[in-house]
């Protein structure tokens, strides 16, 4: 393959990212951990899998970092997940070392690369590794407004009964409960869902899609969310790999647009070979804007508590 991707963190997200990136034949792979033998264990089962799913994609299972070196695209699933009862936000002191320390190692040798934040809170980790790395604003893209508007679709699906390929939809703000879905941009086959069902209907998507990982969390008991986020962040990839410049929900630095300043908040965004390209400014109602507000709120005092260590 042309390009290299690492992904630190063998997870089930991890994992998962790895398998769909060279099934699809984007990149070589790096898959990187600290626990013993687990990289190299699911990369070799990976390499197995290979003859049958037809891929020439190279893996690579490995606890150092120098394994990493010259990467296009640098993936953070690493971090404690969440268990039933817990917020994203109860992992933000754990996970902030993590994140730190793991681009910590890899901007130094890959320090081209675009990063894309997985791990939880998505919003806040986006700044650490922003302030680790010193990349520039575009090259640093948190994975959450494609996930949360996939379950929006998904559900949108579901209540109408109609095929998910039919269905869009657009989901800002921070990754958690004060997510923004926006039902007059959601749509099947172009018509919006507020001309295809209910107001009542509506508000129970928007409140399903806004618990949808809780309710994962909720039903695995020992996990979270994984075959989903995985598919999310390898779209991401695919959009940065081949340079399509699609235009996805994703947690991008603002300074200004939707009157936001320095704060990560999922948004929609261009991205293309060099990252984040642009970011689109769609026109929001005046509650729209508030509960946009509203959730880069929840954003800032997640990033206050890292600055003044009250985590």
């Amino acid at each position: 393959m042309d390009k290299k991707v690492t992904v630190v963190g063998a997870g089930n997200v991890g994992a998962t990212v790895a398998q769909r990136l060279v099934e699809k034949e984007l990149a070589d792979v790096v898959l990187i951990d600290v626990i013993e033998g687990l990289p190299q264990g699911k990369v070799l089962d990976l390499q197995a899998a290979a003859p049958i799913e037809k891929h020439d994609a190279k893996l690579i299972g490995a606890h150092s970092y120098e394994d990493s070196k010259g990467s296009d695209i640098v993936i953070v699933t690493a971090g404690v997940p969440r268990k039933p009862g817990m917020s994203r936000g109860d992992l933000l002191a754990t996970n902030a070392e993590i994140v730190k320390t793991v681009i910590g190692q890899t901007a130094p040798l890959s320090p081209e690369a675009i990063v894309i934040i997985v791990s939880n809170p998505l919003d806040a980790m986006c700044h650490v590794a922003f302030e680790t790395s010193g990349f520039p604003k575009n090259r640093v893209v948190g994975m959450a407004g494609v996930l949360d508007s996939a379950r929006f679709r998904t559900f949108i699906a579901m209540e109408l009964n109609v095929s998910v390929e039919n269905t869009h939809a657009f989901v800002l703000g921070g990754h958690g409960m004060a997510m923004v879905p926006l039902p007059r941009y959601s749509t099947v086959a172009g018509i919006p869902i507020t001309e295809l069902m209910p107001q009542e209907r509506i508000d129970a998507l928007v409140e399903r899609t806004r618990k949808g990982g809780a309710e994962i969390v909720g039903l695995l008991k020992t996990g979270s969310a994984f075959y989903a986020p995985a598919s999310a962040v390898v779209e991401m990839a695919q959009a940065i790999i081949m340079d399509k410049k699609k235009i996805l929900p994703c947690a991008a630095y603002l300074e200004g647009e939707y009157g936001i300043d320095k704060l990560f908040i999922g948004v929609p965004v261009k991205l293309g070979s060099r990252g984040v390209e642009e970011i689109i400014e769609v026109k929001l109602t005046e509650q729209e804007h508030g509960a946009l507000y509203k959730s880069a709120e929840a954003v800032g005092e997640l990033v206050d508590r890292l600055k003044t260590k009250e985590v």
